[in-house]
């Protein structure tokens, strides 16, 4: 146990929790004006990746990490940054299997693609590549020649389905599942998306030049790399945090680990009642105050690991989607709510796009909570989103302890 080593810091959870909450750009001042691209890219050295999710009940995922850091933005600055690149405006992100589907800088593409991260969900696809050789190169030239391109035109056109023959007749949902394999291997990316429906692309039409034109990573630097940046996104972080950031494989994560701790970029730590050694980034700070109120999206980093949420905010998190509807806690999709450093309520969200309107069903706050306080603050982060969205105004149901009087506020 490192709390057994000389010289070795002990904190407390206060401490690793705002140099968590910094690292993750929530003590960084807000911008004084017109939010751009420098701003995202400053929210991207923090975080380093935003995470893709297909629900859309309340707004896509990848977009809400950028209000709770920078306040309203246009979100046609992330699409642009994403898959609408110009002249003017190069490509700043690229989609990437990293922490699950993200979107992270270019400049990380070479380290996602070397090696050090071990096959995801598709590696059970790769028997089919292995057996079905000529159907990789079929969807690859049939990418090279219609891309970008959505996977069902990929099926129409490389399925049997009453289409007059080209060559081989595929099984469609084949082909589905080598573009899959192709993307999470990278020998696919994503060129733009429509409705948010991945077109896909080949790296070489999408990923800048001097990226493509960089010499090939080895998977142990990578792996370095790779923790060195969850290590600056974490702030103070066990092993497992640091391995989970982009799924890295244990050993892999461990050997970097002791190479980063010997040449100073890690440093170990004790957090009393983690139970397990900690590591605190190079970089880190520890603001003597974490001001600020927040909305968290399911899918941010700060909150993604629910176990790592837990030791440092003592808040039990569990998305339920997935569970019944009856046997449902909170609701559908809910949002932490970050007050001051410290999360204090949440709030079950949907767009009801039609009716104009934010609605929340439900509105729950942690034990302990001054609800004057915590409604105001609340209130006025739930307008704020509202706006963002387009949305006239909020509508609160009845379910929980804090909707009656956060109702009450927004009347």
């Amino acid at each position: 146990m490192v709390a057994a080593c000389a010289g070795v810091q002990t904190i407390g959870v206060a401490a690793a929790r705002r140099a968590a909450l910094a690292a993750q750009g929530f003590a960084d001042p807000s911008p004084s004006g017109q939010v751009t691209r420098r701003h995202l890219q400053r929210v991207l050295g923090r975080t380093r990746l935003l995470q893709l999710d297909s629900v859309n009940v309340a707004v896509r995922a990848h977009y809400v990490p950028l209000l709770s850091r920078l306040g309203p933005y246009p979100r046609q600055l992330l699409d642009d940054a994403a898959w609408s690149p110009s002249a003017r405006r190069p490509r700043l992100l690229v989609e990437c299997w990293a922490h699950e589907a993200c979107l992270l800088p270019v400049e990380d593409w070479p380290l996602l693609l070397s090696g050090a991260k071990p096959a995801g969900w598709w590696r059970g696809y790769g028997r089919l590549a292995e057996r079905e050789p000529g159907l990789v190169d079929d969807v690859l030239a049939a990418v090279k020649e219609l891309g970008p391109v959505g996977a069902g035109r990929l099926e129409a056109e490389l399925g049997a389905a009453g289409r007059p023959q080209r060559g081989v007749w595929w099984n469609r949902s084949e082909v589905k599942r080598i573009c899959e394999w192709l993307f999470g291997t990278g020998q696919l990316t994503t060129g733009t998306r429509r409705n948010f429906q991945r077109l896909y692309d080949l790296p070489e039409r999408v990923l800048p030049s001097e990226v493509l034109a960089a010499t090939p990573v080895p998977a142990d630097e990578a792996a370095r790399a790779l923790v060195s940046r969850a290590g600056s996104a974490l702030g103070v972080a066990t092993e497992p945090d640091l391995r989970d950031y982009y799924r890295l494989g244990p050993d892999r994560c461990q050997q970097a680990v002791a190479e980063l701790v010997e040449a100073g970029e890690l440093e170990p730590v004790v957090v009393r009642s983690w139970g397990s050694t900690a590591y605190r980034h190079a970089d880190a700070r520890t603001p003597r105050r974490v001001t600020g109120a927040a909305l968290l999206c399911p899918f941010d980093p700060l909150i993604w690991s629910r176990a790592r949420t837990e030791r440092l905010f003592g808040f039990h998190y569990r998305i339920e989607i997935y569970v019944p509807e009856p046997q449902r806690r909170f609701g559908y999709y809910v949002f932490p709510f970050l007050l001051d450093g410290a999360l204090v309520a949440r709030v079950d969200l949907k767009a009801d796009r039609g009716a104009g309107l934010l609605r929340v069903p439900g509105a729950f706050a942690e034990p302990g909570t001054d609800y004057g306080r915590v409604t105001g603050a609340l209130a006025g982060a739930l307008r704020e989103m509202a706006g963002w969205l387009g949305l006239d105004g909020v509508a609160v149901g009845r379910r929980g302890d804090l909707a009656a009087p956060l109702a009450e506020v927004l009347r």
